[in-house]
């Protein structure tokens, strides 16, 4: 087959519309089926089959993606031929084929191609087939809506940094589930500080905080901003308060204080339910019981009676002190498993 007649395939795969081309297909019981296997070596793949299939010569497949966890790296088809290249518009992609000569398409159960995907990061996501439009060798078409999907977990290999660390556990399950990320895609820097905006975020994905339309009143929240949607979310669950009125420094590494009383709020916004209980039960004392600001003792309080933070040796809370990755991972773990959403 010549260029020119390829090239009128590929035009008719990727610019006809469905509804402009004859059904040739529509008295089969053709059926279509995507499949995956386990993550491996960090990439998963995706692949697609066919049952009762007539004469397949050439196809579109459409799919949709979080482009945010998966990343596609190769697109092969298992019929003889030519490919385009995948087409990415964000979360969609749009594979095509067709066969080469006066050949007819193929039949039967048949797998029809595979789509690999690097694994961004850590957590479960969704690869939908969407469509298939799907030709003869007459050059006759029938688009199928197939709304498939298959379940990706992606787990990628463990953090180089975090061997031997007493919150590795804690760390890896949060990756696994999204919530938090490495540095990079072998470091997770355990003992690096975390900002006031940072834990907002955590917060946010943790309880999966929808954004809000309500703006906060800090004037130190840029509009163009990575973390102003997660600061308004946490704003108006009324899980964060500003230093003042209009500051919320959200570049500021966040204080172990400041951490347990945004945590509390966070459980009670959860639950749905308040400390006054908590606040019955005697009061737990500290060696540095004094140096905890008076406006975030009763957090530090409830925070410290539910598990969630503890103290640190030699009976100290450290409240002053800055929260470190490891520890806002472990409160964040604690807070999920106290909701039982984990």
């Amino acid at each position: 087959m010549n260029r020119k007649i390829m090239t009128m395939i590929l035009l008719l795969l990727l610019c006809l519309p469905s509804e402009l081309l004859t059904t040739s297909y529509a008295a089969t019981a053709s059926s279509f089926l995507l499949t995956t296997d386990k993550p491996a070596g960090g990439k998963v793949v995706v692949t697609l089959s066919g049952k009762g299939i007539k004469d397949l010569y050439g196809y579109e497949a459409r799919f949709t993606f979080d482009p945010d966890q998966l990343e596609l790296v190769e697109s092969k088809s298992s019929l003889d031929g030519f490919s385009v290249s995948p087409i990415i518009k964000k979360n969609e992609i749009i594979i095509a084929h067709t066969k080469i000569g006066n050949v007819t398409g193929e039949s039967g159960d048949i797998v029809i191609g595979s789509l690999t995907f690097k694994i961004k990061k850590n957590g479960t996501s969704n690869v939908k087939w969407e469509s298939m439009k799907a030709v003869d060798h007459n050059l006759s078409a029938q688009t199928y809506p197939i709304g498939k999907s298959v379940s990706v977990t992606a787990a990628k290999k463990g953090f180089l940094d975090l061997e031997g660390h007493w919150a590795k556990a804690d760390i890896e399950v949060l990756a696994s589930k999204g919530i938090i990320e490495g540095i990079d895609e072998d470091h997770f820097a355990p003992e690096n500080h975390v900002t006031r905006a940072q834990f907002a975020a955590l917060i946010s994905r943790a309880l999966n905080l929808k954004t809000d339309t309500k703006k906060s009143p800090f004037t130190d929240v840029a509009p163009a901003s990575w973390y102003k949607d997660v600061i308004n979310s946490a704003y108006s669950a009324g899980i964060i308060q500003g230093l003042t009125d209009t500051k919320f420094a959200p570049e500021r590494n966040i204080t172990r204080e400041e951490m347990a009383v945004m945590i509390v709020r966070a459980n009670v916004y959860a639950a749905r339910s308040s400390t006054e209980e908590n606040n019955k039960v005697a009061e737990i004392t500290f060696a540095d019981s004094a140096d905890i600001s008076k406006w975030a003792r009763e957090g530090v309080q409830a925070a410290v009676r539910s598990g969630i933070i503890k103290g640190k040796a030699g009976l100290k809370f450290d409240p002053q002190g800055k929260a470190s990755r490891a520890e806002a991972a472990t409160v964040i773990k604690r807070l999920l498993s106290d909701l039982n959403l984990l």
